[in-house]
């Protein structure tokens, strides 16, 4: 069984250090990389689904978890306040508070809805030491994060185009959706007190899995304290759930931060915030990755994408200027030549690298190579050129496809 926290060690993804502490995993160069091309990939997907990136800070006031509600439902997750002078700050649990508080910082027109606004960003949250684990139960996350500013009459189509952005996100991924979730309230004085909120919530929620044409099971207990949430289901190899992906439809937050845009009429209204995030965060997105594709990532997303393998030292040179050929084009390459063991014992180490290229004296004398994929099939020779050429339109389509 593939377990995230046994191959991210021993694929050298990352680790931990105990004077670091528990639930603080730190990045080796290999997950670095997988890390950043992922980051990069949702950034991309946003910028052409029409958001705009911004950072705001890890650290807020106490106050302004006091309007969003975070401190009298949420505080049991959160760090302890840190005395700053006359005032107390907080590591943020969410993201949320600042970006109510990025949209309030500006007037806005009805014209300039929906205004969608992301980020990745650190949070912070108070997890027990028994439930941490790997990178699924963390103590600092770096979270996908957006919100979206909108009229009602606009909330259900963007909450759906929130849905079909995770949808291509994860056939990109190759990862796929264990089921959808309305995660409603349950009992108790974690929830926000407005029946009406609720209500008008997740009607909208369920129009939009009905649009959206999925099939949904519905779940007590499991909301954000402010509203109903879609929350979409990954499993690990052993069956057991966990929420990667989610959209919520909000209305306190508006309300508590006292947001408004200008209508049509020139009276003042109030927003919808949209909250979603396509693949949660980064380190469960790629504990999920490394269990559901063994280490064997898609070629774009793989730390190293190209491998090559002289058979002689005659042939090292030659292969030195395809790696050098390869890294112009914008890919991951290594070279792995004779000292490093047989050509066997190369190929074997190389076994999770999408792309094994294999120089020898005949390859060299024609200006060719020799490809190997990972899924054991060998295309044949080559001219360096156009097979990097070939890998490099590959990687840039993302998607699972090795070659066709």
């Amino acid at each position: 069984m593939n377990d995230h926290r046994r191959l991210g060690r021993e694929l050298d993804l990352f680790d931990t250090d105990p004077l670091i502490g528990a639930g603080l995993p730190y990045w080796l160069p290999d997950g670095a990389v997988v890390r950043h091309t992922l980051e990069e990939y949702v950034r991309d997907a946003e910028r052409a689904a029409g958001y705009r990136h911004v950072y705001s800070p890890v650290l807020g006031k106490r106050e302004l978890y006091e309007t969003s509600g975070h401190w009298a439902h949420y505080s049991d997750d959160m760090y302890p306040p840190m005395r700053l002078g006359a005032d107390e700050v907080v590591l943020r649990p969410s993201l949320c508070p600042h970006h109510a508080l990025i949209y309030r910082s500006r007037s806005h027109s009805y014209r300039e809805l929906p205004l969608r606004i992301a980020e990745l960003g650190g949070m912070y949250r108070s997890e027990l030491s028994g439930v941490l684990g790997g990178l699924t139960r963390v103590r600092a996350i770096q979270l996908n994060d957006a919100h979206i500013f909108c009229t009602l009459d606009q909330a259900v189509d963007e909450a759906r185009a929130a849905l079909e952005l995770i949808g291509r996100a994860y056939a990109d991924l190759g990862i796929r959706a264990a089921r959808h979730r309305l995660s409603l309230p349950g009992e108790g004085g974690k929830y926000v007190a407005d029946p009406a909120l609720w209500r008008r919530a997740t009607a909208l929620l369920k129009d939009v899995l009905a649009e959206s044409g999925v099939d949904y099971e519905e779940a007590e207990g499991e909301a954000a304290f402010y509203g109903p949430k879609i929350d979409v289901q990954i499993a690990d190899p052993a069956g057991r759930e966990s929420t990667l992906s989610t959209v919520q439809i909000d209305f306190h937050q508006p309300e508590r931060f006292d947001l408004h845009y200008v209508g049509a009429d020139g009276a003042k209204h109030r927003p919808v915030m949209v909250h979603r995030s396509v693949i949660g965060s980064v380190e469960r997105a790629v504990a999920h990755l490394v269990e559901e594709h063994g280490g064997a990532f898609p070629a774009w997303l793989a730390p190293v994408q190209l491998v090559v393998l002289p058979v002689g030292r005659e042939q090292e040179a030659g292969a030195r200027e395809v790696v050098r050929e390869a890294v112009a084009r914008g890919l991951r390459a290594e070279f792995a030549g004779p000292d490093e063991g047989t050509l066997g014992a190369r190929v074997r180490a190389a076994r999770l690298v999408p792309y094994q290229v294999v120089i020898g004296a005949r390859e060299a004398e024609a200006g060719e190579v020799a490809v190997r994929l990972r899924d054991g099939r060998r295309p044949g020779s080559l001219p360096v050129g156009g097979l990097l050429d070939r890998i490099a339109a590959r990687v840039v389509a993302r998607g699972t496809v090795l070659w066709d």
